[in-house]
């Protein structure tokens, strides 16, 4: 179970950060342990999540690659989602949530077909030809700009730890306390400023 590691003074509070740069060097200061550390890599999350993983990456002299993943869209709601797939396929369904929403399986494959086709445009615009980093060994910390379901956050987070990973830190200025619950069995830390209940 992760240890969570957050901001009490900025529980339950809205509008806590200037802007995402801001949000990311408070999140440095929650993380100076790992300054230089030659066995840490950090993975941040397009698009949101890499102007928070800039002025953290920079001030604590860590190397920094992208996590292209997606959220799977309900079909006639895009902000909302009931799932999500990474860069290498890996995927996380909320069922319950499939079946209460009513989706079928002929409309679950569309959206993975089409958020297929947005991660390999993704990468081939972030990556060319660069090969994804070997993570065997390291502690890894994965940034995001938030959490609302942490389905993004558990998909990227699963498929890093099949890399071989060391420990698996999550990194996020705000989050929900849910999204919190469901990610803390699969990861070893989460540093999260502002949760919301």
């Amino acid at each position: 179970m992760a240890k969570v590691v957050e901001e009490p003074r900025f529980r339950n509070r809205m509008y806590v950060f200037r802007d995402r740069f801001h949000a990311g060097e408070l999140l440095a200061e929650k993380l100076k342990e790992y300054s230089g550390r030659g066995d840490a890599y950090v993975l941040a999350i397009p698009a949101g999540g890499v102007q928070i993983a800039f002025p953290f990456v920079k001030r604590l002299r860590l190397p920094m690659d992208l996590a292209v993943t997606r959220k799977m869209h309900i079909p006639w709601n895009r902000e909302a989602g009931f799932g999500a797939i990474t860069w290498d396929e890996t995927m996380f369904v909320n069922e319950p949530l499939v079946s209460a929403l009513g989706l079928t399986g002929g409309h679950v494959d569309r959206v993975v077909v089409e958020e297929k086709e947005a991660i390999r445009r993704r990468l081939k615009l972030f990556r060319g030809d660069k090969p994804f980093p070997d993570l065997k060994g390291k502690t890894v910390i994965i940034v995001d700009d938030g959490l609302a379901s942490g389905f993004s956050m558990l998909a990227t987070s699963k498929s890093v730890m099949e890399k071989g990973t060391k420990e698996i830190i999550v990194a996020i200025p705000t989050a929900s306390l849910s999204a919190i619950d469901l990610l803390k069995p699969y990861v070893d830390k989460i540093v999260c400023l502002n949760i919301r209940t």
